[in-house]
């Protein structure tokens, strides 16, 4: 997506990739008034951290004061953050051990799933090239880029009903998304390699690219019981050389019998023709003088079998592709909208765990300045320390940099906590 602006009207140009793998250009203009804030995060998104923190705290009186509270800490004195409510429905508590279960499989979950959206993501990168301007725009949830996914989180109540227990709405299932993928996948990178292949053989240095796209049946002496043409690629270098020697570099060779049939950068493919008792000869006396021979044989057949397998496999991955990126589009939308609302679930069942019941506390969602990431947890754990006396306790004796506690390798704090990195893609 590209802003452009003639200094009045602003645009969205939009480029993805349509149903046919074609690439398309929308441009859009906007019909409404943008304030000055909306304009920023239109322009400013693509730069913005695509980190987040998923929090809870405690309602106070009620929610809304718990999240003044965390307006005024983080926002409007020292702009450590870009703060969004994350909207989590009233789901069935049921008991104390099913909550505890849960909140051990939901951690297993999350990182099966998060694992399963970065695979389509990087498979999606892969198809595309590696453009990342269009893996980037096809990478969407419900229709809308990743950040503006998250940052308006609702809960979809038709793919997860709320009136059904948090352990049929917890399983949640990828495995199919999983499963195919690798079908598809092997499928389509078998297809691009073996394509590649061929390419490969059409392609580099003449000593050992393929010749079918080179020669040609006229190019030879076929069908002779003593004659041979035989190629020879020769450095530029030494064309004078080729032409003043190859006749007298065995017995044998038919006079005036070379044609040079190509060139590349470094060489040129000429033809010699000889008897074929003096070919062991002549290749030997060839590259004492720096003159390389090709094991090559003309053979109409196999070389139109090559050309007719490039033409099927290009064929073959070009309707492939399409349906592949229009699958890896639909999937990862799946995929990243189920491990979303795999974080909600996290937010609620912790919290209930550590804030008890009745239900009370607001989630959210906090996008955090860079430069001010270790400040912003400075001024989380002082808000929230009081949540957890004994880890507090612990912190305030430790001399970590950031207040959290390392537990099994994670850190802990007084608050529920969770990451979202919307930053799936591994470029290279």
């Amino acid at each position: 997506m590209r802003i452009v602006s003639n200094g009045v009207q602003p645009y969205i140009v939009q480029t993805g990739v349509d149903t046919d793998g074609e690439t398309q250009e929308e441009v859009t203009t906007f019909r409404m008034k943008l304030d000055v804030s909306e304009w920023l995060f239109i322009t400013c998104s693509s730069a913005a951290m695509t980190e987040f923190w998923l929090i809870s705290a405690p309602g106070e009186k009620t929610c809304q004061q718990t999240w003044d509270k965390l307006m005024t800490a983080t926002t409007r004195t020292n702009n450590l953050s870009t703060n969004n409510k994350f909207n989590i429905p009233d789901l069935k508590v049921g008991t104390l051990d099913v909550l505890v279960g849960l909140s051990d499989e939901l951690a297993k979950l999350d990182s099966f799933v998060e694992s399963v959206v970065k695979k389509v993501a990087q498979y999606m990168a892969d198809v595309l090239e590696d453009s990342r301007d269009k893996v980037q725009e096809n990478l969407l949830a419900n229709g809308v880029d990743l950040v503006t996914y998250v940052t308006r989180f609702q809960w979809d109540m038709a793919k997860y009903p709320i009136k059904q227990s948090l352990k049929n709405i917890s399983e949640i299932q990828v495995s199919q998304i999983d499963n195919d993928l690798k079908a598809r996948a092997s499928a389509y990178n078998n297809l691009k390699g073996n394509l590649q292949n061929l390419e490969r053989k059409n392609a580099g240095s003449l000593l050992t690219r393929s010749l079918a796209d080179i020669v040609k049946k006229d190019d030879f002496v076929l069908d002779s019981e003593y004659l041979i043409t035989m190629l020879v690629v020769v450095p530029k270098t030494n064309y004078v050389d080729w032409q003043r020697t190859y006749e007298t570099l065995s017995e044998m060779v038919v006079p005036r019998s070379t044609n040079l049939l190509f060139e590349d950068h470094d060489s040129g493919l000429f033809t010699v023709t000889l008897f074929r008792k003096a070919i062991d000869d002549f290749r030997h006396k060839a590259r004492e003088n720096k003159f390389t021979v090709r094991d090559f044989q003309y053979n109409e057949e196999e070389m139109k079998a090559d050309k007719e397998e490039m033409t099927r496999l290009s064929t073959d991955k070009k309707k492939q592709f399409g349906p592949l990126v229009r699958w890896l589009k639909v999937n990862f939308s799946e995929a990243f909208i189920a491990w979303i609302h795999i974080k909600a679930l996290r937010v609620f069942v912790e919290s209930v765990l550590r804030y008890g019941l009745p239900v009370n506390f607001q989630a959210m969602l906090l996008q955090p300045n860079k430069k001010n990431m270790k400040k912003l947890r400075e001024v989380l754990y002082d808000l929230y320390k009081h949540l957890d006396s004994s880890a507090a306790a612990i912190i305030d004796q430790s001399a970590m940099d950031i207040p959290g506690l390392n537990l099994s390798q994670q850190e802990y704090y007084p608050y529920v906590y969770y990451k979202i990195d919307c930053n799936l893609l591994d470029f290279k």
